[in-house]
This record gives structure tokens, sequence and C-alpha cells, in this order.
């Protein structure tokens, strides 16, 4: 035996010897420009800088963007001018103003989608409780195709990313005296035989109870589930079978089947609980500070703008959590803190809490909150989550931002901190548009917040553990309502770019990813 071992040693010695020399290949040596292994993976790029400005007019001149790669056009809602500016970017640096497009049915344009050269406009009609209509344009020509008659309202557009439908989101608002309220409804176009679907929630009376129990909100007077829903805006998967659209007044979002037609499902999104850790807002504009706060408030989701994406095969949405109210002369849900009742059983220190410094300001609803119909308030609601969702694809909350928006706004930018805390007591900074880009393997969401005049930039490819990368800004900007994403291969610059479409200060403003 030990003659055999005697024999294998030098064997042994020798094997060790190479794999010591592979084992040296695999985990390196320090590094040398000669050894491939050794460099490190290189990280795909995410660093938008300002580019440039456009002025396109005054208040409300640019609302909501749509690019069109195959002839560089930028086309703009103009709510000012009841018209779409038009803008040549082939030479981003100079943008050159051509003819703008006036819709052919009376009425003002709320949204555009652009795909294969065609241009989609949602138009509301002169009476917003009328039918609306999409206007399809060629982008090249400018001239109109053909025009289809919706529902009420039309307030968002958009193509299945396949470009075989135009998929509209008609809001149905009622009245100013809340004595005429359409119903909410989603229109689909079939863009080869131009059948136009119409779809409802009648389907869904009768289910408030159930829905309600969950977090969703029927609350218009003598209004039923189909006529107080307002479907707010789309986004639609990839595969273009299945859209998602937000019903912000209600607290919820629909999920459609594009190939059947069919409402499949609502999700009523529940509420945000901020008294909890991470979840800590600043509720007051009169306490002479800004800072971030757990108050027994409950948040309502009640996002404005979706965005799909996918992970893994996976479907997820994101949504801007803006929050909206009802303020009708027939009809307000609004009410301050302060002029609430409290039950001095669940808030024994209501007086305090009731001070503007505290909770008095906050601006609340008056629909939800009197558990047991005594007239005093068990649980307080505000407006909006003051965050960014992630949510699967079948309504489960994947990642919420918290108070991740403040904390980031507050720490980087002190001055504009929810409209340099002006806004404190109603939304926060308003998120209200998102977007997602994917940049090599990075899937990229903008965020933009109407009252801050910022556009917040995270990583979200994975979609539990977003990461913030940067705020953006520029001088002048008020009111961010559209942000729209432009790739690389489309680019007149051969870069990436984002364009914020700002309609309070009515300019378009160009980020580049550098």
């Amino acid at each position: 035996m030990k003659n055999y071992l005697r024999l294998l040693f030098p064997a042994i010695l020798i094997l060790a010897f190479f794999s010591c020399e592979k084992i040296d290949d695999f985990i390196g040596d320090g590094g040398t420009d000669d050894d491939p292994v050794d460099d490190e993976i290189p990280v795909t790029q995410v660093d938008f800088e300002f580019y440039g400005t456009i002025q396109v007019g005054g208040e409300g001149a640019s609302e909501i963007s749509a690019f069109d790669p195959s002839t560089n056009k930028l086309f703009i809602v103009n709510v000012e001018s009841t018209e779409i500016s038009v803008f040549d970017l082939s030479d981003l640096s100079s943008p050159v103003r051509l003819n703008s497009i006036t819709c052919i049915n009376a009425g003002s344009p709320n949204s555009v989608a652009i795909s294969d050269g065609k241009l989609a406009v949602a138009i509301e009609a002169e009476d917003k409780q009328a039918n609306g209509y999409i206007e399809l344009f060629d982008t090249d020509s400018q001239k109109e195709i053909c025009s289809f008659k919706v529902g009420a309202l039309p307030d968002m557009v958009t193509f299945t990313p396949d470009g075989e439908f135009i998929v509209c989101a008609n809001e149905g608002e009622p009245n100013d005296e809340y004595t005429n309220d359409p119903i909410g409804s989603i229109g689909i176009i079939n863009l080869d035989t131009k059948e136009i679907s119409i779809l409802d929630f009648e389907s869904f009376n009768g289910m408030e109870t159930s829905l309600e129990e969950k977090g969703f909100r029927v609350f218009g007077p003598n209004a039923t589930l189909a006529m107080d829903v307002e479907p707010e805006y789309v986004t639609i998967s990839e595969d273009s079978k299945k859209a998602w659209v937000t019903l912000q007044e209600n607290n919820g979002i629909a999920v459609v089947n594009l190939e059947t037609k069919q409402i499949e499902n609502i999700l009523p999104l529940g509420f945000k609980d901020y008294s909890a850790v991470g979840n800590e807002i600043d509720p007051s504009n009169r306490d002479d500070k800004k800072e971030l706060r757990s108050v027994p408030v409950f948040g309502m989701y009640q996002p404005d703008a979706i965005a799909y994406y996918s992970v893994n095969g996976m479907d997820y949405v994101v949504t801007a959590n803006e929050g909206d109210a009802r303020d009708y002369d027939g009809f307000s849900e609004e009410e301050r803190m302060a002029d609430l009742v409290f039950d001095e059983t669940v808030f024994p220190d209501a007086a305090t809490l009731q001070l503007d410094e505290n909770l008095g300001r906050l601006q609340s609803t008056t629909t939800l909150g009197d558990i047991d119909g005594d007239g005093d308030y068990d649980e307080l609601y505000n407006y909006g989550a003051r965050s960014f969702t992630i949510w699967s694809g079948q309504g489960q909350l994947v990642y919420d931002s918290g108070n991740d928006i403040a904390k980031k706004t507050l720490e980087l930018t002190p001055a504009v901190f929810n409209g340099d805390d002006s806004r404190s007591d109603d939304k926060g900074a308003e998120p209200e548009a998102v977007t997602i880009q994917q940049i090599g393997d990075r899937q990229i969401l903008f965020v933009g917040l109407e009252r801050n005049n910022q556009i917040m930039v995270y990583d979200i490819s994975n979609p539990s553990f977003p990461e913030f990368l940067q705020i953006l800004e520029t001088a002048g900007d008020v009111g961010p309502e559209g942000v729209l994403a432009i790739d690389a291969v489309d680019s007149p610059t051969g870069k990436e770019l984002l364009v914020v479409s700002n309609e309070v200060s009515g300019t378009v403003t160009f980020y580049q990813n550098d």
C-alpha cells in the first residue's frame, strides 16, 4: 500500500498544480489588461441630463405629447389653443414649429398617441356629458384619416403594441350640478374593420358592497357603480391581449380582456396607513416646518397614470398615486379635518389633532370613516398615497414607495418639497405621470410630480426592490402633466430621451441619457 501511494503522489502533485492554475484563472490574480476574465461587467448607463426646452404657449398649451419616429415630429395636446401643436425634432438642438392640427369635431383635445404613422387624438365634446371622439390623422401629411364616436369625455387614448387597436378611457364625469352623470366606459377600436366596442360596467352593478369592503369607492349621489366609475388612464400588455385602466376617484383598476372585449375584473386598491413606519407624511402647511410624521390617517391610492412592464414573464403595472376628490356645486366630498367631528373614544386627543399645525388643515373625504353611522368619524382618510406603487397583474401590492418621494425631495431639494410646503395639507408632491423605458437590461421608471415640478427616476428592474437614481427639474417648468420616453433607436439624437410636457408653464422639456 505504501509503495502504491509513493507512485501515485507525483501524479497528485501534477494534478493539483494544474487545478490551482484553473482556480487562479477563475478567481483572478488582481487583474491585468491581458486577462479578459477580470474585466468588470459593464453597467448600463442611466444618467439623464437637461437637453433643451421649447415654449409651446401659455397655461394648458402642453399637456400630453406623442412622438413619431418616422417623421421626427412631436405632437402636443394644446388645450389653450384647442389644437395639436406640432414640432419637427430632426435637429433637437433647434426644434421647428410646424402647422398645427385642428380637430374636425368640436370640443377640446385631451390625449394623443402614435403608432405606425398614425396619430390618434381623444376629443371631449363641447357638452362634456355627451359622447366624444377619437380622430385619426396621418403623421406625415397631418390630414385626417377618419373619426370614431366613443363614450363621454375620452380622457386618454393609446394603441395596442401590435398597432391593431385603439383603446380609450371615457371618464364620464357628471355636470357641475350633478344632475347628469354619464356612465364611464372603455372604448376599443379595431383599425382594420373600423368596428367600435364600448365597454361599460353595468355587469358590476350590485357588487358595490363586496368591492367597497376591499377599498373600492362608489359614492356619487344616486349613482350606480356603472355611473360612478370614471376611467382615467390605460396601459396595455406587450402581447396586446390585456389592458389595465385606472378608476381614480373610485380607488381601483379595471382589467380588460382585449381579445374577448370584456371587462374581466375590478381590482380594489385598499388604503395606505400613514401611521405605519415608512409611510410618514407632512400633514400641514401651517406648522412652519417641513418634516414627516406618523399620523392616524389612511391614504386612498387613487392612481392617475399607469404603466405596464414585464419581468421574467410576469405582468406588473406601476401607478402614480395622485389622488382626486369630487368637488361640484351639486355634490362635494371635501372637508378639512378641523371641520370633522372626531369620535372621542377613538381619538381622545381630538382637540389637539385638529389644530392647524397637526391634522386640522389636511384634506379629507366625508364619504368614509363613519363606521358605525353615528355622525362622527372613527377613521380618517386623505386623497392619494403620495407614492408610486408596483402591482401584480392581478392587483396584489408588490411594492409601494412609502414616503420615499417625500424623503428624497426633502433631502435633496428642500425648497420645493411638497410645493414649498404649500401642498402638504392636500396631496403632497402629487405623483401624477409615469412611464417606463427599458435601457439595456434595466427597467427605468419616470414619475412626474405635479406640485414639485420634478421627475423622479428609479430602476424598477426588481419589482420588489426599486432603486432611486436621480431627480430631474428645470427652472421655469411648472406642472408636469405627461412624461414620454423615446428609445435610442427612435431618437433624433441617437440616445434615449425623456420628454416632459408641463401644463401650467406651457413648456416641453427634453432630457437625454448621457
